[in-house]
Parts: structure tokens; C-alpha cells; sequence
């Protein structure tokens, strides 16, 4: 669903706006004082990112333990970053919000990390037909071409029209990818993979599998394919490297989550940047 930047600035035109917001959704649902036991109306205090009961005075915060805590930066300016994340299909960076917000570069990093903390992946088991690859990131090639050692591996797991689930590790080999398919596809779906020797033992372990050998330049048999996860791969890196052009090891999984969350939001009813401030909420 599109919610487009008039209706962005004509539902938030200000702090206010944006902290009612985030009080409704946090504490809406509050008739009665958690301290005088009152059925009571929580009011604005004047000046301050507060509510306080109409009769003890009692006095509920809607933006504590959020990414907008003990922030200076004002909650439109938040809103917006908010919501150029969620139009953006390709990221955006901390440069790209300083030129929109005018703030510091350190102010934009700060808040495109906190953000980005709110795209972390939490979808469910996934199942039905499973496709699952690695790729590596970053790192540089040699003269004589691809470098593992010097690339992040990440692990990816895709449901064929349904949610993908990735993950950075520290390498591809078998006792470290097999613990995350049995966490995160369920026992009886049918694994598509590549020929890499890690996916051998997938049949033991209770999956229907099947593979496709590209050493051969086999890439598709009958319904044997690895397509959905490597276009994904195809866009991610695009992304990244169009929009950040590096990312450290360290923070790569924020970033992989990003565009991992973006991909299972792709159905959604809702818009993204709603899907996002009741993350925000959740938070709390």
C-alpha cells in the first residue's frame, strides 16, 4: 500500500502530532490511572514529551526506551527519516539524510542505525518449497579473481512466495548452516539448493532435497532452482553497493535485515512506514 509524501505531511505536521501519535499507540488503550485508579484522560504537559492524569498527575512517556529516547533531534525530523527508509528500495544512507534533515553526518548515522535496528528478522518457521544459498560480501578480489577468505559469508533461505530469512556468519561450512535451516525452515519442506557438499546431509536430517550443480551450468530443472534467493542476492548487493558502497562486517546483518524486511513487506496491506513506527512502539 502507497502512502505518499502529502499524506506523510499532512498527518505529521509537527512534534505534536508525531508524540500523539506515539502515545495512542503505545498507551490509547489506558482508561485508568496505573497510580491513582481513576478512570481518567492522560493530558499533554505543555513543553515536554510527557501526559500526565487529570487528577494525580501521574505522568506516562511515550517515547522512553524508544529510538527517539533522549534524542534532540525533533520527532518530524524522525517521522521523515522514518519515512524515507520506507519508500526507499534501495536504502538510504547517512549522507542522504543529513542533505534532507539538516543535521550533523554523526546526528544522520546515529539515527540510520537506530532504524535500522528496526528491521530486524523475526518472520516464522519458514516452509512448502525452500530455497537455500550463500553468498559473500565485501572483501576484495585478486588478480587471478573471487577471494572467500577475504568476503563475510551470508546464509539465505527463501520461501517460494512467502518470507526469506538471512543471516551473516563467520563461514558456510556445515555445523554452521545446519543449525539455521533446522531453526528456521520446518522439518518435511522441500530444500532447493545448489551442489555445495554443506547440503549433502539435508535428507538425514528430515527435508525433501534437491539440487542443481552450476559448476555444470545447470541452473534449472523442472522446478530445481535456486532463482528466487540468487535474484535477491542480485538486488541486495546492487543496493548496497549503489547506496553505501561499503559496509563493515560488523554492521553488514543490519543492512542484509533491511532489505530482508523490505522483501517480507512486500505483500502488505499495510505501508511500510506504519509497519515501522509500531516497531517502534514495540520497542518500548
Amino acid at each position: 500500500m502507497k502512502f505518499t509524501i502529502n499524506e506523510f505531511n499532512k498527518q505529521y505536521p509537527n512534534d505534536d502530532a508525531c508524540l500523539d501519535e506515539i502515545f495512542q499507540s503505545r498507551f490509547g488503550h489506558i482508561k485508568e490511572c496505573p497510580k491513582c485508579k481513576k478512570n481518567t484522560k492522560f493530558n499533554r504537559v505543555i513543553k515536554r514529551k510527557c501526559y500526565c492524569c487529570q487528577f494525580c498527575g501521574y505522568q506516562l512517556h511515550p517515547v522512553a526506551n524508544t529510538i527517539f529516547h533522549k534524542s534532540d533531534t525533533p520527532l518530524t525530523k524522525w517521522f521523515y527519516a522514518l519515512y524515507l527508509f520506507s519508500v526507499s528500495k534501495n536504502g538510504v544512507s547517512a549522507m542522504e539524510l543529513q542533505r534532507h534533515l539538516g543535521v550533523t553526518y554523526k546526528t544522520a548515522w546515529r539515527m540510520a542505525k537506530q532504524i535500522r535496528l528496526l528491521f530486524e528478522n523475526n518472520q516464522g518457521m519458514l516452509k512448502g518449497i525452500v530455497e537455500i544459498d550463500e553468498t559473500y560480501f565485501g572483501g576484495k578480489d585478486n588478480h587471478q579473481g573471487f577471494r572467500k577468505d577475504s568476503k563475510t559469508p551470508i546464509v539465505g533461505m527463501v520461501e517460494r512466495k512467502g518470507d526469506i530469512f538471512t543471516k551473516v556468519t563467520t563461514d558456510t561450512k556445515t555445523k554452521t548452516v545446519m543449525p539455521l535451516i533446522r531453526n528456521h525452515v520446518k522439518l518435511g519442506a522441500y530444500l532447493m539448493t545448489d551442489h555445495a557438499r554443506m547440503y549433502d546431509t539435508l535428507h538425514k536430517q528430515g527435508y525433501m532435497h534437491s539440487s542443481v550443480n552450476h559448476m555444470r551450468k545447470e541452473y534449472a530443472r523442472g522446478i530445481t532452482h535456486t532463482n528466487t534467493i540468487e535474484g535477491f542476492w542480485g538486488q541486495l548487493k546492487r543496493s548496497i553497493s549503489g547506496t553505501y558502497h561499503m559496509v563493515s562486517p560488523k554492521y553488514l546483518q543490519s543492512y542484509v535485515d533491511e532489505f530482508s524486511f523490505r522483501y517480507n513487506s512486500r505483500f502488505s496491506s499495510e505501508p511500510l512506514f506504519s509497519l515501522l513506527l509500531a516497531r517502534v512502539v514495540k520497542q518500548s
